[in-house]
């Protein structure tokens, strides 16, 4: 990255510290401390380019302290995946800074602050795989390191996204056809730990887009109880749909609304007389398609739209065709 330019406020801080009476490695320390403060919840981009600069000024000063300066790289690392828009230049970085950082803040560090460390080089990494740029098994097994000491007792927050991180990183996976169906469940399974302590009354937003996700992978599940799997994914989405409402979260209720649709659509209207067919969950799913139809064109996201619309025709059709397959003589 280019030169940073500070604020003038932070200009005047790091005067007011350099002038101070303290050590340099207290001095290094301050830097950090106020760098974590404002990258805990920037305002605008200018805090956490603050963040880095002073990031940078505590490394410069903490040559013969190797865990102060692995604190400050590694604070560093945690700015840059924050910074808006972050792309591949500024993920690289702080890949980069966290490998630095992380042998010796596993050697010298407290387990909180090597586990934190460790969740946002996970974070990175599985940003990194979507582009092609890191193996998604590495950012699992970071993860996985990192919730050895973010247990569900201790951490209930960080283990929730750890295991939603997980999940989406197992789904992302390209495994032979033998171990697909192992990679599916590990994913279903993550949700469902994320979901022990993700609750309606007290995080009913995280709460909806985990049980949509748990949805969306019992659907793609590959088991011997395919029927059964789907009848779960819609009783997620319902979960789901308790929170995402028409009018507070149009978007995110349509889409929920198509996932069902989707499951609807494969599941017998009676599991046990599946025979039968399904006419029953293609009547409700085409409704459902028609009403997300209709949200997506109303908020202009007209890709959407035409793919439920078409998909809502299609089904009605086939219905219309049964239908009069029925009546005939």
């Amino acid at each position: 990255m280019n030169a940073i330019q500070p604020s003038a406020h932070i200009e005047a801080t790091v005067d007011k510290i350099q002038t101070s009476e303290v050590s340099r490695l207290e001095q290094a320390e301050a830097f950090v401390e106020v760098a974590l403060d404002l990258q805990k919840q920037p305002k605008e981009m200018q805090d956490l380019l603050d963040a880095l600069f002073l990031y940078q000024k505590a490394e410069e000063m903490t040559e013969e302290h190797p865990l102060a300066r692995a604190r400050a790289i590694a604070g560093r690392g945690t700015a840059l995946r924050r910074m808006p828009g972050s792309g591949l230049e500024e993920l690289t970085l702080a890949c980069e800074a966290f490998e630095e950082a992380l042998p010796i803040m596993r050697e010298q560090g407290t387990e909180e602050e090597t586990a934190e460390v460790e969740m946002n080089y996970g974070l990175v990494l599985q940003a990194l795989a979507s582009a092609g740029k890191a193996p998604i098994t590495k950012a699992v097994e970071t993860y996985h390191r990192a919730l050895r000491f973010f247990t569900r007792k201790l951490f209930p927050r960080e283990f929730a996204i750890l295991h939603n991180n997980l999940a989406t990183a197992y789904l992302s996976m390209r495994l032979s056809p033998e171990r697909e169906v192992m990679r599916e469940a590990l994913a279903v399974q993550s949700f469902q730990e994320a979901l022990k302590v993700i609750n309606l009354e007290e995080d009913p937003t995280e709460y909806a887009m985990l049980q949509n996700n748990l949805g969306n992978a019992l659907q793609a599940m590959r088991s011997k109880h395919p029927w059964e799997d789907l009848h779960r994914a819609v009783e997620a989405y319902n979960e789901a749909l308790k929170v995402r409402t028409p009018h507070d979260t149009p978007i995110e209720y349509a889409n929920t609304l198509t996932n069902k649709a989707n499951a609807l659509m494969n599941l017998p209207d009676d599991m046990e007389q599946p025979q039968l067919g399904n006419p029953q969950h293609l009547t409700e799913a085409a409704k459902m398609l028609r009403e997300a139809e209709t949200i997506f064109t109303q908020h202009h996201v007209h890709d959407r739209a035409h793919i439920v619309g078409s998909l809502a025709g299609e089904l009605e059709q086939e219905l219309t065709a049964h239908s009069t397959a029925e009546g005939s003589p």
